[in-house]
């Protein structure tokens, strides 16, 4: 599995809360079966990555452990989190592992942003010596939850002034992107050298919805999609609004393959999700989309 423009490999992020997903060796043997070279683990990978080493496959990215700690009040435990984090790098990376993903998900979403995005920086310049030791990245995703930090150009400009190491880096995930208003491709043209993952995941715009209920207030009536909200949807590659093939021209100008670039299939789709029939067949439409791209 690899993309028309640049072969770049296509693997997946697994889903932990998927049920049939939870057994990491029938996913293994699903995965190569299908011909994906690798898979994105949780933060269990220190404890389950050999086993996908091990069958011959590799892994895309692993989940940093405790995210809301490294954007605690609290010193020590900041001071804890980024020791628990460099020692499962450590580990991770003895498996070949060198992309280490994370939200900047606050401990305290409601104190003021400039508050937590101060610690946040703390922690991360703390993270990088040891990413730099390890020729590792951290792979940041800019998914916009509760007090998110790192989601708009805005920080993301403001992060990467406050933390000079280039391994503090970014997962390129064009969906949240799409659903806040930012244009993609402008975002990866300013951004694309500490661009080290890339999520294979779109969101499809509603004009209708926009029309019916605007931006300002909720419905009255309406419930918004799974995996979405009243006006937007995540879907897979190919069933929204992204240009993927433009995404992958500009990362190869700037030498994406040349950071062991991938493109990991994130399979958060309405239509696809809920059954293990449906997300086998949502991953393996995503890949022969992309390998199309």
């Amino acid at each position: 599995m690899q993309t028309r423009t640049g072969n770049l490999p296509i693997g997946f992020r697994r889903l932990r809360f998927s049920p049939w997903q939870r057994d990491l060796s029938a996913l293994i043997t699903w995965a190569k079966a299908h011909d994906f070279p690798f898979i994105d683990l949780g933060p269990d990978a220190d404890a389950e990555g050999r086993q996908v080493v091990d069958a011959g496959l590799g892994i895309g990215s692993a989940d940093l452990p405790d995210w809301n700690s490294l954007i605690a009040a609290d010193a020590g435990r900041r001071r804890a989190a980024v020791e628990k984090s460099a020692a499962y790098m450590q580990t991770c990376s003895k498996m070949g592992v060198n992309n280490f993903f994370m939200v900047m998900l606050p401990d305290k979403p409601e104190a003021p942003r400039t508050e937590n995005f101060s610690l946040m920086v703390d922690s991360l310049n703390a993270l990088s010596p040891t990413l730099d030791q390890l020729s590792a990245h951290l792979v940041i995703e800019g998914w916009p939850g509760p007090g998110a930090l790192c989601c708009t150009p805005e920080s993301v400009r403001a992060m990467m002034k406050a933390c000079p190491s280039p391994n503090v880096g970014l997962n390129y995930d064009p969906s949240h992107l799409l659903r806040m208003g930012i244009d993609p491709l402008r975002f990866l043209e300013e951004f694309v050298p500490r661009v080290y993952h890339f999520h294979g995941k779109d969101t499809e715009l509603l004009p209708e919805a926009f029309y019916e209920f605007g931006t300002e207030q909720p419905p009255t009536w309406a419930s918004p999609h799974h995996f979405g909200g009243l006006t937007w949807r995540y879907t897979i590659p190919g069933h929204g609004c992204f240009r993927w093939v433009r995404a992958i021209e500009i990362l190869m100008a700037h030498g994406y393959h040349t950071r062991g670039g991938r493109i990991s299939i994130e399979l958060e789709d309405e239509h696809f999700n809920g059954s293990e029939e449906g997300e086998r067949r949502g991953l393996l439409a995503s890949a022969s989309y992309l390998a199309s791209c």
